[in-house]
């Protein structure tokens, strides 16, 4: 490959993952990107602001830096930071919603998320209602087109792991001038890009797997300039109320953040082979009514692969089938909680599945060559099936 040749290919995702938003600092020339705790920046005179920043709640270059790397991980224009998941799908609905209007989610979504809307929007006059988002005759019912402008899934779901066809759900929603959100905190970006299946807005728990070490609190909005709600940029609807509301991620909790996910692609793979090691192992287990996890049956594979056949990644297509095939999940995403064995609870409880390939091929029972099997080794599921009637889920 020549030097032009090699300088015309796109980036792949592990290298957009550590470059993206992480430029050298311009006073030093630090290859790491500064934490600047600062609430306030010099003006150049009277709103003379250098590079747009003048008070912290309205930007910090630390967060800046973030919200450029988590938008072009998920392919979008415009990314938003903020301190807690729940606090960036507040802010989102706030920008979107009024009195009268009705937001239809999946019936298996993260409980926070259904929380938020049933106990915070409810209240101010908003509908709510749930339905089984892989059922498309289903969606179409549920759709009220004179009322309906949020439809809200996750893909794989928390906690049963449901797949929805992301640009289905979205021809339809779109039919009534619907915004769609897809939480792709599960999948992660580099599994999943909803916004190139046609997807509006993509929302995460930055503390999942984008963080990954269980050390930082944070969420995240990305989209599209060109989303539009009730004749405004929803992009600048969001950037107001992320200043006006100011759930904001701090310096260094979006520090900490990028710092995580430079090296998501490396523990996704690592999460995804161990994770089918696991549901494998466990299927036919006489303490175990099922194991739900997309990765185990044919039909699971297909629909998956379906699901993210968006994925902007130069890998040769070959490889795609056996790398995309399903999604790695952990219960939090994050190495501590692999140590710990967080998903092994008590009798009755539920045992978390993880994962997403089988890593070589012909490697089904075993983990890859030189990979030592660490979830597989730590995660002690025979506490979790010691009772009776234990059923295998991911714990939300």
């Amino acid at each position: 490959m020549t030097p032009q040749q090699s300088a015309d290919r796109p980036l792949d995702f592990s290298t957009r993952a550590i470059r993206e938003g992480q430029g050298f600092d311009p006073t030093t020339g630090s290859v790491i990107p500064p934490v600047y705790f600062t609430t306030t920046f010099v003006q150049d005179g009277i709103g003379g602001f250098r590079n747009g920043y003048e008070y912290a709640r309205g930007g910090n270059p630390t967060r800046t830096s973030l919200e450029t790397l988590i938008a072009a991980l998920e392919g979008g224009e415009r990314g938003f930071s903020f301190a807690s998941g729940l606090a960036a799908e507040d802010t989102l609905l706030r920008a979107i919603l009024a009195p009268g209007d009705h937001v239809l989610m999946g019936n298996d979504v993260y409980g926070g998320s259904h929380r938020l809307v049933s106990r915070a929007f409810i209240p101010w006059g908003v509908s709510l209602s749930t339905v089984e988002m892989g059922d498309l005759d289903a969606v179409r019912a549920a759709i009220r087109p004179d009322a309906t402008k949020v439809v809200w899934l996750e893909t794989p779901s928390n906690p049963l792991m449901k797949i929805t066809d992301i640009a289905a759900v979205t021809e339809i929603a779109h039919a009534v001038g619907a915004i769609v959100v897809v939480d792709n905190t599960f999948a992660s970006p580099y599994l999943q890009q909803p916004l190139s299946f046609g997807a509006d807005v993509v929302v995460h728990s930055t503390t999942k797997y984008l963080g990954g070490h269980s050390d930082v609190l944070g969420g995240a909005v990305v989209l599209n300039s060109s989303t539009e709600v009730r004749g405004e940029s929803l992009a600048e609807r969001v950037a107001f109320l992320q200043f006006g509301v100011g759930a904001v991620s701090g310096p260094m909790d979006a520090w900490l953040t990028a710092r995580g996910i430079k090296t998501l692609a490396v523990r996704m793979d690592r999460h995804s082979s161990n994770a089918q090691t696991i549901a494998e192992r466990l299927v036919g287990h006489p303490k175990l009514e099922r194991v739900y996890y997309p990765g185990l049956r044919a039909a699971g594979r297909r629909a998956y692969r379906q699901a993210v056949r968006g994925v902007d990644d130069p890998v040769p297509a070959r490889r795609v089938a056996r790398r995309r095939r399903v999604t790695g999940l952990l219960p939090g995403g994050d190495d501590a909680r692999i140590r710990q064995g967080h998903a092994a609870r008590g009798p009755g409880e539920r045992c978390a599945p993880l994962g997403r390939h089988r890593g070589r091929r012909g490697s089904a029972r075993r983990p890859a060559r030189g990979a030592r099997p660490v979830v597989a080794r730590r995660l002690n599921c025979r506490t979790a099936l010691s009772g009776r009637g234990a059923s295998l889920a991911l714990t939300p």
